[in-house]
């Protein structure tokens, strides 16, 4: 009877440990949906899988910020600082980029359908295998230039500009 109460006791001792530090490495996914973040600054700043759908982002810095996989949908982000950032995967449409700067940006992958790239400088920006429509192709190719430092890829051919 002894020898199963300290089995008991050994197995929750087990179990506690085990579980702990999968219990600690948990955290809340980051949400500024429908949040007016005007002139707020996330530069350098991990923001995996964050969510900003329908946020006022006008002249925001994400500079250097990781945003892979985060969800911008329909977002204001005229004169925004996307200098260096990772949105990989990233959710970009219907988002107002205008007078953005996207330079050295990494959008691999990106969902960027119906945004608006009005006097953008994507300056040796990454666009491979990102979801643009002929359209939005067309206009970024007349603007495309330079290497992405991260990658390695040329802002045309990530665009596939003729």
């Amino acid at each position: 009877m002894f020898w199963r109460q300290g089995l008991a006791l050994l197995l929750a001792i087990i179990v506690w440990c085990v579980t702990l530090p999968a219990l600690a490495d948990w955290t809340r996914p980051l949400s500024f949906s429908n949040a007016d973040m005007k002139r707020h600054d996330f530069s350098g700043e991990t923001l995996q899988g964050a969510e900003f759908s329908n946020a006022n982002l006008e002249q925001a810095n994400f500079a250097g910020a990781d945003l892979r996989g985060a969800v911008l949908s329909a977002s204001v982000m005229t004169q925004t600082n996307l200098h260096g950032a990772d949105l990989t995967n990233a959710l970009v449409d219907q988002v107002n980029l205008t007078k953005a700067d996207l330079s050295d940006a990494v959008f691999k992958e990106a969902l960027l359908l119906r945004a608006v790239f009005t006097d953008v400088n994507i300056s040796s920006a990454d666009f491979t295998d990102a979801i643009l429509d002929r359209a939005q192709i067309k206009e970024l190719c007349g603007k495309a230039s330079g290497i992405n430092s991260k990658t390695g890829v040329q802002t045309r051919d990530s665009l596939g500009c003729p």
